[in-house]
């Protein structure tokens, strides 16, 4: 089977009193999955500039501080997708509410982060499968 793409995703991991920002997915690939804010980057939309983008448009969120994690590469065959993840931590302000019901059923502050929600979505059990956990800015090695 050929996959559309590689297609450029992005993450908004926001990261509040010791707990993380999880929405349980509807409509579109993943869905009944959690997964951090995030979507498609647009052409010409800087990666970074497309995460708040995302994050304030599902859930009210403003970004004050957003840096690079790490990428992951998604392969979701069931619906013919290919997509490079490109995961920011962010700093936000604001309190999370669902924006666009018809993607994300609820937005939760997950605090234990050893035992995440499951089902995960594909880009965000990639991005915990690196080691990356909240206090770090970038990935391990």
């Amino acid at each position: 089977m050929t996959l559309q793409g590689p297609f450029v995703g992005t993450s908004a991991v926001v990261v509040r009193d010791d707990a993380v920002l999880l929405g349980r997915r509807l409509g579109a690939h993943g869905a009944d999955t959690w997964a951090f804010p995030g979507g498609k980057v647009s052409a010409g939309e800087r990666p970074e500039v497309a995460a708040a983008r995302e994050l304030q448009e599902e859930t009210g969120l403003r970004a004050i501080r957003v840096s690079p994690i790490t990428w992951t590469n998604d392969l979701f065959p069931d619906d013919g997708l290919h997509y490079v993840t490109l995961h920011h931590l962010i700093e936000a302000e604001g309190e999370a509410r669902v924006l666009e019901p018809e993607k994300a059923a609820e937005w939760v502050w997950w605090r234990d982060l050893d035992n995440l929600p499951t089902p995960m979505f594909g880009p965000a059990a990639a991005l915990w499968a690196t080691g990356w956990r909240p206090g770090q800015v970038h990935a391990p090695a």
